[in-house]
Formats: C-alpha cells, sequence, structure tokens
C-alpha cells in the first residue's frame, strides 16, 4: 500500500448534537494537518454493533485503497477488549475488536474463497493477504487516555499516524483471529431461500442477507411479515405499493413505493424472508 494515505473516514454512534466527532477530527488534524476527513455516518443507533458493521461493509469499497477507515461503535469502552488495526488490500481499518469489522472480513475471506464453516463461533481469521496488529503502543496515543473515548483518545491518534506513514507492525502485536458478530447464513434448498432482514435503512427498506444472484427477475414470490410479494422488480418505479428488488449492494430488498417498508409490515431486522422461486 502506499505510505502515506491521506483520507481518513469516520463511522461511529456518536450522534451529532455533541461535541464528539469534532473532537475526533481535532485529533487527527493535530497530527495530520492535510487529512482528508469523510463523515461516512455518525448516527449508528447506539452502541448497534451489527449495524455499524453493515455501514462499513458497504461503504468501504468506494474509497482508495489508501484510505484509513476510523470505526467506532464501541459499548466495550475501557474494559479489556482489544483495539486493532487491520490493514487490507482495500483500506486500513481501525476499530474496537468487537465484531465491527465482520462484514469487511466476511467480504475479504469471500473473496480469498475461504470456507467460513470450519471457524470457531464468534471469531473469523485474518484474510490471506491482510494483517491484523492489536494497538499496544502508547505513543502513537494522546498522552491521556480516558475510559470512555477511545474513539478520541486511541483510534483518532493511531489513524492520523498511519495516515503520517507510520507503519502499521509499530502499533502491536500482530494477530490471526478477530472478534467476529455471530450470524446464520440464508439456508437454500432447491427451489427457495430462507434468509433475515440484516439492515433497515433511512428509506424503511428492508435489506436482507439473500444475494441477488440467487434468485431471478420477476420469478419468484418474496415472503415477509405475513405478506407475499411478487417479483423482484427491476426498479421503485415498475410498481405501486409493497416490492422486492435486487438493491444496489446486490441484495434482496423489499420497498414501498413512496413510503416505509418497514413501518408497513411492522418488522425490523432479524425478521425472516423466504423466497420460493417459480417452478
Amino acid at each position: 500500500m502506499p505510505a502515506n494515505p491521506s483520507i481518513i473516514t469516520l463511522t461511529s454512534d456518536f450522534g451529532l448534537r455533541d461535541a464528539y466527532v469534532a473532537t475526533v477530527k481535532g485529533v487527527i488534524l493535530s497530527i495530520c494537518r492535510d487529512a482528508a476527513i469523510v463523515d461516512v455516518t455518525h448516527q449508528v443507533p447506539a452502541q448497534d454493533v451489527a449495524h455499524g458493521a453493515f455501514v462499513i461493509a458497504q461503504a468501504y469499497g468506494s474509497y482508495p485503497d489508501d484510505t484509513v477507515h476510523v470505526c467506532v461503535v464501541d459499548p466495550g469502552v475501557g474494559t479489556g477488549r482489544r483495539a486493532v488495526a487491520l490493514v487490507t488490500p482495500r483500506g486500513l481499518f481501525v476499530a474496537p475488536d468487537n465484531g465491527l469489522l465482520t462484514r469487511v472480513l466476511a467480504d475479504l475471506l469471500a473473496q480469498a474463497w475461504v470456507d467460513l464453516s470450519t471457524q470457531d463461533p464468534g471469531f473469523l481469521p485474518v484474510p490471506p493477504g491482510c494483517r491484523a496488529y492489536v494497538l499496544q503502543e502508547p505513543k502513537y496515543w494522546r498522552s491521556t487516555v480516558s475510559n470512555t473515548f477511545h474513539g478520541r483518545d486511541v483510534f483518532a491518534p493511531v489513524a492520523a499516524h498511519l495516515a503520517s506513514g507510520v507503519k502499521p507492525a509499530n502499533l502491536g502485536a500482530e494477530t490471526d483471529v478477530l472478534v467476529a458478530i455471530l450470524e446464520s447464513p440464508p439456508e437454500v434448498s432447491f427451489n427457495s431461500t430462507k434468509g433475515t432482514v440484516v439492515y433497515v435503512d433511512s428509506f424503511g427498506n428492508l435489506i436482507t442477507n439473500i444475494a441477488g444472484e440467487t434468485i431471478g427477475q420477476g420469478d419468484a414470490v418474496v415472503e415477509v411479515g405475513g405478506r407475499k410479494i411478487e417479483g423482484p422488480v427491476r426498479t421503485f418505479a415498475d410498481t405501486d405499493g409493497l416490492m422486492a428488488l435486487v438493491g444496489s449492494f446486490g441484495f434482496l430488498e423489499i420497498a414501498l413505493r413512496d413510503g416505509s417498508a418497514a413501518a408497513e409490515l411492522g418488522v425490523a431486522v432479524g425478521e425472516t424472508v423466504r423466497v420460493s422461486l417459480a417452478s
């Protein structure tokens, strides 16, 4: 990777009301004045690691490969949970080791054709071609580290040092396994697939873990929340009311034209979704 990445993204549950985001940016700019800081979002629901993991995985692939991604959804801040830096061909990630990088790891492992069925529950290996380091070297932190704000005192300065050219290996000991969120894959049979809603976006669209390529175009019935939906359709304008379609990230979504599918169906993350293919 290039030695001096200058783009730093921020993803957190800090919200926009308080000074948390501003202080994180101030620490970064105090170390790496020419950093281009990009806010992915700071509106991850508080302590919702799974939500944050989904957002990070959808965003990182759009950035240059030398980007540093600061990811902070950290309900275990100040405890014995590890802080880590993950170095990949598609960017560097600085985050608590609490499952926040699960989907990034899963993406990279899938690209390397690694069989995940043999892995220990709750953990994923560092993918081939990647390295991970435990953040153990205080010289790359703020001089005073609070027990409750490692986003400012650990993750922000580490990211700024990486953007300034510090080698990841200087940050601490290498590790070959990281914490992962447990998630059951879709159940696929001859003519049906059963998955779950894994994310609800701000439009109320229900995003599932069912890959778009597993279903056809207009030749399936999607069942969710006690309703049956013919489909999938191609665009949001192709039908009135509830619809199923393959979204921009390649997964089956349920949407409601001019409304919220989540509110219409009264469902949320974790809801079962079944797709039955036409015979």
